[in-house]
């Protein structure tokens, strides 16, 4: 997430000395003054927000206008950059859940902050890397606008296909890759699929299957430190699309792909989501993820312009 290299409320931000690229000599050491910036997050108090991203004591010599990151601008130029969003109305719910018995205990969340969302750093880290031309001005859709295999391959080893060194000369071939949760559970076959198109990765429908004790092993390593929040995806072998509303996770068939695929999620009313939270979480709890979503909606409506279409 955006909001772990990012001072919270939209704070100013410092870069991270022992993050500038050094001009000559040997590397640097990749810490943050000891403080995690991986997002990891560590035994805390519970009256202290999940911020893993450290506190920034060290000076700044050349201060980068408008960064709103705590990485220099080019340790940033080395990545290409996708986003996934979910509707608040999902995802502050989700999160919440996390923050409250019995969850609570196995996450370590004990508290739940409504800054700690993150669609504003998003979207202010978005808008950032669009004005210095990180990523755009092409972007991921059926209609391909853009050389995708030109972009960089996802890792920060400044390598494209063997012909790019990192940096975004050619801020142009860098598509927007926005991708809506939604958009992936209705259809993650055609998704995925132009999203390794996006980023120069060959796709293969074997990407939407996991089951082999490899492949399970990776995703437990992932995720290991996360104990509780990816419980459904970790206890999956694939990913189909969803029916009625729900993703469908187990053995992928090519028959089951296409009698499920193309559901859309029913639409529900405010007044619809109010009561299902309220029985689910109490009125508390329903009042805190109301004001909760209603913070990001706007943040979340302006990403969705640009999510890819398919």
């Amino acid at each position: 997430m955006a909001y772990y290299i990012m001072p919270p409320d939209a704070q100013p931000a410092t870069r991270v000395a022992s993050l500038q690229i050094p001009k000559r000599g040997i590397g640097t050491n990749m810490d943050t003054n000891g403080a995690s910036s991986n997002g990891v997050a560590r035994a805390q108090d519970s009256n202290t927000p999940h911020r893993t991203n450290g506190s920034i004591s060290a000076p700044e010599t050349n201060p980068e206008a408008d960064n709103p990151t705590v990485i220099p601008q080019e340790l940033l130029s080395k990545f290409h950059f996708a986003f996934l969003i979910r509707d608040p109305h999902y995802s502050i719910p989700s999160y919440y859940r996390c923050t409250i018995p019995p969850l609570d205990d196995v996450t370590g969340f004990y508290e739940f902050y409504e800054n700690e969302s993150g669609y504003d750093e998003l979207r202010r880290f978005f808008d950032y890397l669009r004005k210095i031309q990180f990523v755009g001005p092409s972007h991921a859709s059926t209609v391909h606008t853009g050389n995708a295999n030109a972009t960089l391959n996802g890792t920060a080893n400044g390598t494209t296909n063997g012909t790019t060194n990192g940096i975004h000369s050619e801020p142009e071939k860098v598509e927007i890759c926005v991708v809506d949760a939604d958009d992936l559970l209705d259809n993650p076959a055609a998704v995925i699929e132009r999203f390794c198109k996006s980023v120069g990765e060959e796709y293969t429908p074997e990407m939407l299957q996991w089951s082999s004790e490899k492949d399970q092993k990776v995703a437990h390593d992932a995720f290991a430190k996360w104990h509780g929040f990816h419980d459904d995806a970790l206890g999956s072998k694939s990913l189909r699309p969803r029916a009625h509303g729900v993703a469908i996770f187990g053995t992928c068939t090519a028959d089951t792909y296409s009698s499920v695929a193309n559901k859309k999620k029913a639409a529900k009313t405010e007044e619809e989501f109010d009561a299902e939270w309220k029985e689910k979480y109490g009125e508390k709890g329903a009042k805190i993820i109301r004001s909760a979503v209603d913070r990001n909606m706007a943040d979340y409506r302006y990403l969705k312009k640009f999510a890819m279409k398919i």
